[in-house]
């Protein structure tokens, strides 16, 4: 299978792209997003994902769409869930194939 480069990850979007060039702290980025220190300081160490509601926020506050917020999770999980299933043994199937 074809090594991706690792997709950006939506925590490192809101951080160098939003936050940093603004001059906002995390504890002003939460009060213009409407959500908690804590919370947008996990987003922000790709503790916590980029929920539907936080990609309203995020694209109210910062620009861009909801759907783009959304998609760099979307792929980000992606990646993640195929690099899990790349460490795994195969299938019964994939297995039996490979046998003959």
């Amino acid at each position: 299978m074809m090594t991706l480069k690792t997709p950006t990850h939506p925590s490192e979007s809101a951080l160098y792209d939003c936050l940093e060039p603004l001059g906002l702290s995390i504890t002003e980025g939460a009060e213009a997003l409407g959500i908690s220190r804590h919370r947008l300081s996990e987003i922000t160490k790709d503790h916590a994902r980029v929920t539907l509601e936080n990609a309203i926020r995020l694209s109210k506050a910062f620009g861009g769409s909801a759907r783009v917020w959304r998609e760099l999770q979307t792929t980000w999980d992606m990646a993640q869930g195929e690099q899990l299933a790349d460490q795994s043994k195969p299938d019964a199937a994939q297995k039996g194939i490979d046998d003959d």
